[in-house]
């Protein structure tokens, strides 16, 4: 674990994070955060200016070409700067930077051929791992529609697609269907529910690419992760101030990150609850979150986006119960399990959570039209 490191390894914690402090003396490393994918360490400078910066070794397994991820980064972040600096706002708004070794280079190698980056530190702030109240809906809301309003010049190609097939879900569906006849799961009463779910859902897991490819929804930038703790909130105002891990971001459609944002977001009995009677959609959250979002991305959002909101809600939800499903069947090859039958349970959160916003489609349908 990257906690337990011992004096040898801080000082050459403390010798790669030298290479991203041009003038200041490093004076502490620490490991920060609580990422699965990868290592990160909060660095303190003996500064006036800048006291903290981050520092990340990429999990080259998942990011297969980390330097395309630098090259987005950089992109991605100097192009808000410069909309930030040419459209003042009445609140504080930031971006993490990029940080640059001593030879200008945006990473660092070391021996062993690790890939470092350094990214700064958004001083002051906080995230949270679930929604606290209506006011803070509205905040999360609001950061993923500030996001995107300020990437939505930047044309898509300009950035490298570093996941492909991610978020799409019909090659999804295409894994689960090569799965499923290989694989000899135990029979129950669960294991029947999630087949039955999928079996009943096929044609609709075409609905979001299917539209982009009518030309009814266009590629735009998205996220690709915006999970509540990805929003970072300043300590004394509780205001939303950045939006952080932009590993993740690549071409693809917004409606993937406004479904995410929902699905997390409005799911009050948590993703790795037991108690399947329990979990419902929260529309009240819901319009919260929406109601913050649009206040921000009306500027961008056409006819046609807003009439597929409600579909990728449920969507994303079924695509995550999918994925979980699917990697149960496999035999629990990629997300980290704490028992066999951990991500068959958390595929039934997600299908629970599908049905309860399938059986109020109605109502957010209406949510999404009165803020038109």
């Amino acid at each position: 674990m990257i906690e337990e490191f011992n004096t040898q390894d801080t000082r050459n914690l403390e010798a790669i994070a030298n290479q991203f402090a041009l003038l200041e003396k490093v004076t502490g490393v620490k490991a920060f955060g609580s990422g699965n994918i990868n290592d990160t360490f909060l660095v303190t400078l003996d500064s006036s200016k800048e006291q903290h910066f981050v520092l990340q070794r990429i999990n080259t397994q998942v990011f297969r070409q980390p330097q395309l991820i630098m090259q987005n980064m950089r992109t991605l972040t100097e192009h808000v700067q410069k909309r930030l600096q040419d459209m003042p706002l009445n609140r504080r708004w930031e971006v993490p930077r990029v940080l640059l070794t001593k030879n200008a280079q945006d990473h660092w190698k070391d021996a062993d051929g690790s890939f470092w980056r350094a990214i700064s530190f958004i001083e002051g702030s906080q995230s949270f791992d679930s929604m606290r109240d209506r006011s803070h809906a509205k905040e999360i809301g609001y950061a993923l529609g500030m996001f995107h309003n300020l990437i939505s010049d930047l044309p898509a190609e300009k950035l490298a697609d570093t996941l492909e097939g991610f978020h799409i879900t019909p090659f999804y569906l295409q894994h689960y269907d090569e799965v499923l006849p290989k694989t000899s799961v135990r029979q129950s009463s669960e294991v029947n529910y999630c087949l039955q779910f999928v079996s009943d859902r096929q044609t609709f897991a075409h609905i979001l690419e299917n539209a982009k490819a009518e030309g009814k929804l266009p590629l735009r930038l998205m996220h690709g992760d915006p999970k509540i703790n990805n929003v970072m909130f300043d300590i004394v105002t509780q205001q939303a101030v950045s939006v952080i891990d932009l590993d993740t971001v690549k071409p693809g459609l917004v409606h993937y990150d406004i479904g995410d944002c929902l699905r997390s977001g409005c799911n009050p009995a948590g993703e790795e609850t037991e108690n399947w009677e329990s979990i419902y959609f929260d529309t009240d959250l819901c319009q919260e979150i929406l109601q913050g979002y649009l206040a921000v991305a009306k500027a961008f959002l056409t006819e046609n986006d807003y009439a597929y909101i409600y579909d990728a809600i449920r969507l994303i939800t079924f695509e995550l119960g999918l994925r979980f499903f699917a990697d149960y069947l496999a035999g629990n090859v990629y997300f980290k399990v704490k028992h066999p039958e951990h991500n068959l349970a958390r595929a039934i959160v997600q299908f629970k959570l599908t049905e309860s916003i399938e059986s109020q489609e109605t109502q957010i349908r209406k949510i999404i039209q009165d803020m038109k």
